[in-house]
């Protein structure tokens, strides 16, 4: 998973060695800014895209750091920024939360209070996203960029959803269930000339027979017992918009002649009136059955078939994208972080490692409830083997430890000492740690990166590739040592 993103901007190298300590003994990566101008340019730049929340202090010559909160607000409105300053009068506190930020702290601070504002800022932030993504969803202004995954079989249903949405063809989206069909529709929907006009959902296997010309054409008053009043209908409620008729396999075979007439007429005839009423609709629908066979075995029409598979559209099941599942993880972790208060901060590696091989026969939906209850389960900050309890057998069988999750830090603090005491190495009685160069071949100091590098390599070595004695032992967090894994280049040699 990617942890967000932390940037620090301050002209004191003194107090950015300090919130970066912090930041980092917390899990946060961070970057650093020294002025407001570097920030900003920090900003702009692709680096600068990872960036979830900037620590800025507010005096800084050149440009200030008010000036700089400003800026990067209107750069990016939704980035939180937390402001912190030696001195902290009332009236420039209100002029920084009035400028957007998120917080406002007077240095020095206890390293609790700061994460406590960083994960405060994070999770509203993580709320407010959630909250315009289901107002763009109940707008019907839902886009491509609402999709999470970048895996190459989503990109390709991505750039097929993007042409059709730029005509009215009719489109036909296949998939097993629960791969997020809906997510397309809607997608497309907000994509084309019809963004933000009705989306209407109809779950075609789950209408009563009875009810289903009255449910999709509507009925007039009176027109059969029970038919108190009126009722317009789902065609007619998407009049002007979108219509996405979800499971359209699992239509009865009558109701299946009066939607091939809406299709070729653009006209509903309710139950009960005298005239056709005529519509504006855009049809999406969506099937997890194989309609070519249903249309061989008589069980489909197959003039239907052809007029609603104008356009197809398949989607992947997850086991065949596993690349998606790291970002589906983060994102229903932030978004049940959001709506049920708490703070799991991610998964631990060697969970996630498991989640990627499993098959998920439910697809999307599967994976949103197992890690919602995991969340629900949760008692430290990172998702362990503790909190899936069906899936124990696979942990199990992938030799990750399900007992009693632990932090980070305190994972196997209670091992015997011989487990995780260094070895030393072949043919040299030191301590493995003497082995590390500090000088380069001219008696100069090497740079600070290979030194680390050389250490980490050799942590690595010494521990078999225990991960979280090698964190333990380097005195840092076990998703810092991961990204310090990827910055140098490093491989694990796991325990064997």
């Amino acid at each position: 998973m990617t942890a967000k993103t932390i940037l620090i901007v301050d002209d004191d190298p003194t107090q950015r060695r300090l919130m970066r300590a912090v930041c980092e003994k917390a899990g946060y990566p961070v970057l650093q800014a020294e002025s407001g101008e570097g920030a900003i340019s920090m900003l702009q730049s692709e680096q600068g895209q990872s960036v979830s929340l900037v620590m800025l202090d507010l005096r800084m010559p050149g440009l200030g750091g008010m000036e700089t909160l400003k800026r990067a607000k209107a750069y990016r409105d939704d980035l939180p920024v937390i402001v912190l300053t030696a001195q902290g009068g009332i009236d420039t506190v209100v002029e920084a939360m009035q400028s957007g930020a998120s917080d406002f702290f007077v240095k020095p601070a206890s390293p609790e209070r700061v994460i406590v504002s960083i994960n405060n800022a994070l999770s509203l932030t993580t709320l407010k996203g959630e909250v315009s993504r289901l107002k763009r969803k109940r707008d019907g202004a839902m886009a491509f960029k609402d999709l999470v995954g970048h895996s190459n079989a989503l990109k390709n249903v991505v750039r097929l959803g993007e042409r059709a949405a730029a005509s009215n063809i009719p489109i036909l989206i296949t998939g097993e269930s629960g791969v997020g069909k809906e997510m397309i529709a809607r997608a497309i929907q907000g994509s084309s000339d019809r963004a933000g006009r009705p989306f209407i959902t109809v779950n075609c296997g789950a209408i009563p027979e009875n009810l289903v010309e009255s449910i999709l054409f509507g009925h007039e008053k009176g027109s059969f017992t029970g038919a108190h009043q009126k009722h317009v209908g789902k065609f007619l409620e998407a009049d002007g918009g979108t219509i996405f008729l979800d499971e359209v396999g699992e239509l009865p075979a009558d109701m299946q002649v009066k939607l091939l007439r809406v299709l070729q007429e653009s006209e509903v005839d309710p139950v009960g009136s005298k005239r056709p009423v005529k519509v504006d609709v855009r049809v999406i629908s969506a099937t997890n059955r194989d309609l070519a066979e249903d249309v061989k075995a008589n069980r489909f029409r197959e003039d239907l078939y052809y007029r609603l598979n104008v356009f197809p559209v398949h989607i992947p099941p997850l086991r065949e994208r596993i690349e998606d599942i790291p970002g589906l993880v983060e994102h229903f972790i932030q978004r049940y972080n959001a709506e049920e208060r708490r703070d799991v901060r991610g998964v631990q590696h060697e969970v996630l490692e498991v989640l990627m091989r499993q098959t998920w026969p439910g697809n999307i939906r599967q994976l949103e409830n197992t890690i919602f209850r995991a969340v629900v389960l949760a008692e430290t900050p990172y998702l362990s083997a503790r909190d899936f309890p069906l899936l124990a057998a696979e942990f199990e069988a992938a030799g990750v430890d399900v007992g009693p999750p632990m932090l980070d830090e305190a994972i196997e603090e209670a091992a015997p000492v011989a487990a995780s005491a260094p070895r030393p190495l072949a043919g040299n009685s030191a301590t493995p740690f003497e082995n590390v160069d500090v000088f380069d071949r001219d008696g100069h100091l090497r740079t600070l990166e290979a030194i680390e590098r050389d250490l980490i390599k050799l942590a690595i070595d010494t521990y078999d590739g225990r991960m979280s004695e090698v964190a333990r032992r380097l005195g840092m967090g076990r998703s810092t040592l991961y990204r310090k894994l990827r910055d140098h280049g490093l491989e694990v040699k796991r325990a064997s």
